[in-house]
């Protein structure tokens, strides 16, 4: 008898800590971190004044496939949030949520693009770790405008950020997954020099 209760302890813990993880990460900054926003903040100040809708993309296992290749990156998850800001009945952008492990506790970043897939803004939407391997505003400017490449590479275009190579990494993987999915997903050539 008291091994089924400990047991149910433990499962209950479990479940506790899984529901804190989705909590944190479906509404983000539920921790008032600094540097971390919710997504509605985030879509309001990136798509002033639009019309946004959100809506999920399930990927086939082809376009996982087509997106690892153009992005050099692992295409773990098959499930992409997606928002679309419209003004006028025009699409003006689209944003899509990547959620991925830092170093040992997950990150959710909404990457938001203009109509033609450039980067437009990056935001930290929830961040597990401790706070000071977070990315400064200031390093994320260096993906802003710039489409899918060869140049959105640590040591190319991008910088990296002294102290927080796993973030660096983390981030360019995650902004290179979305370019990729929004180029497969809207069915774009590749844009400009050094394009895959």
């Amino acid at each position: 008898m008291k091994q089924r209760s400990t047991a149910g302890r433990v499962a209950g813990r479990r479940v506790v800590g899984v529901l804190v993880t989705w909590l944190v990460l479906a509404g983000g900054a539920a921790s008032g971190q600094p540097g971390v926003v919710s997504r509605q903040a985030a879509l309001k100040a990136v798509f002033a004044g639009a019309t946004i809708t959100a809506d999920r993309v399930y990927l086939t296992a082809q376009q996982a496939e087509r997106i690892a290749e153009l992005s050099r990156e692992d295409v773990r998850a098959r499930i992409y949030a997606r928002y679309r800001a419209r003004r006028k009945g025009v699409v003006v952008g689209r944003a899509y949520v990547d959620t991925h492990v830092v170093r040992t506790k997950r990150e959710s970043l909404l990457v938001s693009l203009d109509a033609d897939g450039r980067v437009r803004r990056i935001d930290v939407t929830a961040f597990l770790e401790p706070p000071e391997y977070l990315a400064p505003e200031r390093w994320k400017r260096q993906y802003y405008d710039r489409p899918l490449g060869d140049d959105i590479a640590i040591h190319r275009a991008i910088r990296p950020i002294a102290g927080a190579t796993l973030t660096t990494h983390a981030v360019n993987a995650a902004v290179r997954r979305i370019l990729a999915l929004d180029r497969v997903l809207e069915g774009q050539r590749p844009a400009g020099r050094g394009a895959p």
